[in-house]
C-alpha cells in the first residue's frame, strides 16, 4: 500500500438527526482511518452533510422554516456528535459552504463544456427518498412505491438538464469487469454488474422548480441536482477547482469510499461516469456495507425497537464508548446486515471483560505476585506449546494488514480477540501459578510469563484502531513505549526485559446486577 491513505463516509442528510446507520459507518471508517495512521500513512477522513434537495426543502416547509434555517439547526447535531463519539475525521463538509458550491460549479460548467450535460425534459415516476427517477418497468415492479422508503412514487414532468451517463456505461461496465476490488463486497458487484447489463438512462441533474441549491452556471433558473452535487464533495473538500489544490493532488483517488449498501448504485456507477467525463482517475474501492436491524425486525418508532441517539447514548454511558465501537464492528461480517439486540451488547461487552481484560489482568498480577512486577528475561528456546502462541503471535500483524485492506473490520475486530483467548488458553495449560510453588521451574515461569505478557502487547497494539482508550490503556498497564512508532515497528518492539509494569486495573469493570438491561 501507498504512504498516504484517504477514506470518506458519504455525505448525510440533515433533515433529521443521526440514527444509528450514520454512527455505524462513520464509526467504521474511524477504525480504518485510525488503523492506517497507526500504520504511518498520511490519512485523511472526511464526512459532512448534503444540505440540498427535496428532503430538505420539505422538511423545512413542514416545520415553517427555510432549508437553510432547517440545516443550520441540525448540521451542528452531526459535528458535534461526531465530536462526542471521538471520530477523527480531517475535514467536515456542508455542500452549501462557498468552497464547494465554486467548485461544483466549475465541474458543471466543464460537463458542459466537454457536451456531457444537455437541456432536456423529463417525465416519469421519482423516488424521493433516493433522490431519483425510476423506469416505467421498475416503479411498476415496486408497486409504485419508493425501494427504500416504500412510500409512493411522485409523477414529473419538467424541463431538465441531463448528463450523458449511458455514453459512459460501457466503460464502467469494463471497469468494473476487470477491477474486482473496485466494488465489494462481491454480492453487491454483481447486483450492479446486472443492473447494468440493461441499460442505464441518462441523469437528470438539474431542476428548475426548486431555488435551493447550487445555480446552473450556464442557466441561474435551474439549480444543480442532488448526484453532482453530493457525490463531487469526495473532491471539492480536497482543493479540486480551487486556487490550492495540493491536497487533491495528493489525496485523490481515494482509497475507500464508504456507504450503506441503499446508495451503492449512485457511488459505483454515476460517479464513475462523472469521473471518467472529467478526465480523473476513479476511487480505488466503493464498499456498501449492510443494514441494521432491531430484535429481528426493521426499526420502527411505533414498534419501539428503533435504535436512536438516546438508545446509542445509553449503551455507551452503561458499557463506555470503546464497547459500543467493537460491538458494532464485531456483530456481522462487514457488509452483512446486522441485527441488534440488547442481549448482543451485553455478550459482546462480557467477551471483551472475560477474554482480553480477564486475560490481561491475570498477566499483570503474576508478574507481580512472582516477578516483583518485572518483565523477566528468557532464552530463544521454545516448546511446542509456546511456538503455539509465538507463531500466532508473530502473525497478527499481516493479519490485521489484510483485514483492513479487505475491509473485512469483524476480522479486523475477532483477530486480536483470539490471540488474547490463546493467551489464556495457554496460561491455563502451562499454569505458572502451579510452577511458581516449586524454585527449580523458575525458568519455566519466566519464560511462560514473558510470552504471555508479549502475546497480550501485541492484541492491545491489534484493538487500538477499534478500542482507542481501552487497548491504550492496556498497553499502559504493560509500561508500553513507543506510541510515535509506525505500527509495524511497535509490533516488532515489546516491552524488553527488565520492563516494570504498571497495577494491574480492570479494563473492563463488571457490572452490578441492577444496572445490567433486560432483554430486547
Amino acid at each position: 500500500m501507498t504512504d498516504r491513505f484517504y477514506i470518506t463516509t458519504p455525505i448525510y442528510y440533515p433533515n433529521a438527526e443521526p440514527h444509528l446507520g450514520h454512527v455505524y459507518t462513520t464509526l467504521a471508517a474511524d477504525a480504518v482511518a485510525r488503523y492506517h495512521r497507526l500504520c504511518g500513512r498520511e490519512t485523511f477522513f472526511l464526512t459532512g452533510v448534503d444540505e440540498h434537495g427535496i428532503k430538505m426543502v420539505k422538511t423545512a416547509a413542514a416545520a415553517g422554516l427555510e432549508p437553510r434555517e432547517l440545516a443550520d439547526r441540525t448540521v451542528p447535531v452531526f459535528s458535534s456528535l461526531w465530536k462526542e463519539l471521538d471520530i477523527t475525521n480531517d475535514d467536515f463538509l456542508r455542500t452549501s459552504e462557498p468552497r464547494h458550491k465554486a467548485a461544483v460549479s466549475q465541474i458543471v460548467s466543464k460537463l458542459l463544456d466537454n457536451g456531457d450535460i444537455y437541456l432536456g425534459a423529463y417525465e416519469g415516476w421519482y423516488d424521493e427518498g433516493q433522490e431519483e427517477f425510476v423506469t416505467e418497468t421498475e416503479a411498476r415492479h415496486q408497486e409504485f412505491k419508493g425501494a427504500i422508503s416504500g412510500k409512493p412514487l411522485q409523477r414529473y414532468r419538467e424541463e431538465s438538464y441531463f448528463f450523458r451517463l449511458g455514453k459512459y456505461v460501457p466503460r464502467i461496465i469494463e471497469h468494473i469487469k476487470s477491477h474486482p476490488e473496485f466494488v465489494q463486497p462481491e454480492s453487491r458487484r454483481n447486483e450492479v454488474l446486472s443492473k447494468l447489463a440493461a441499460g442505464a438512462e441518462d441523469l437528470s441533474i438539474s431542476r428548475a422548480t426548486l431555488k435551493w441549491g447550487i445555480p446552473m452556471p450556464n442557466d441561474p433558473k435551474h439549480v444543480v441536482y442532488v448526484w453532482i452535487d453530493a457525490l463531487c464533495n469526495y473532491i471539492t473538500a480536497l482543493g479540486y477547482g480551487s486556487a490550492d489544490d495540493s491536497r487533491f493532488k495528493k489525496f485523490w483517488p481515494a482509497d475507500v469510499h464508504l456507504m450503506g449498501k441503499e446508495i451503492l448504485w449512485f457511488h459505483s456507477v454515476y460517479w464513475p461516469a462523472i469521473l471518467m467525463a472529467l478526465g480523473l482517475e476513479l476511487p480505488r474501492k466503493v464498499f456498501a456495507h449492510g443494514w441494521w436491524t432491531s430484535g429481528g425486525r426493521k426499526m420502527s418508532k411505533t414498534l419501539g425497537n428503533y435504535i436512536d441517539l438516546a438508545k446509542i447514548r445509553g449503551v455507551i454511558a452503561l458499557h463506555g464508548l470503546d464497547a459500543l465501537r467493537f460491538y458494532l464492528l464485531r456483530a456481522a461480517p462487514f457488509g452483512s446486515d446486522l441485527d441488534w439486540t440488547d442481549a448482543d451488547v451485553e455478550k459482546s461487552f462480557i467477551e471483551l471483560a472475560d477474554v482480553v481484560g480477564n486475560c490481561l489482568n491475570r498477566v499483570v498480577k503474576m508478574l507481580h505476585r512472582y516477578r516483583d512486577g518485572v518483565l523477566p528475561q528468557v532464552s530463544s528456546s521454545a516448546e511446542g506449546i509456546d511456538r503455539q502462541l509465538l507463531d500466532q503471535t508473530a502473525a497478527l500483524p499481516a493479519l490485521l494488514e489484510q483485514a483492513y485492506r479487505n475491509l473485512d473490520l469483524q476480522q479486523a475486530a475477532l483477530l486480536p480477540l483470539e490471540l488474547a483467548r490463546a493467551t489464556n488458553g495457554y496460561l491455563e495449560a502451562t499454569a505458572p501459578f502451579q510452577l511458581a510453588k516449586d524454585p527449580k521451574q523458575a525458568g519455566r515461569v519466566d519464560e511462560i510469563l514473558s510470552r504471555s505478557a508479549a502475546a497480550m502487547y501485541a492484541a492491545l497494539l491489534g484493538l487500538l484502531p477499534i478500542l482507542p482508550v481501552k487497548a491504550a490503556d492496556g498497553l499502559h498497564q504493560l509500561s508500553a513505549t513507543g506510541d510515535n512508532l509506525p505500527l509495524s515497528q511497535r509490533f516488532t518492539a515489546p516491552p524488553p526485559a527488565g520492563t516494570r509494569v504498571g497495577q494491574g486495573q480492570a479494563l473492563f469493570p463488571k457490572l452490578p446486577p441492577a444496572t445490567k438491561p433486560g432483554p430486547a
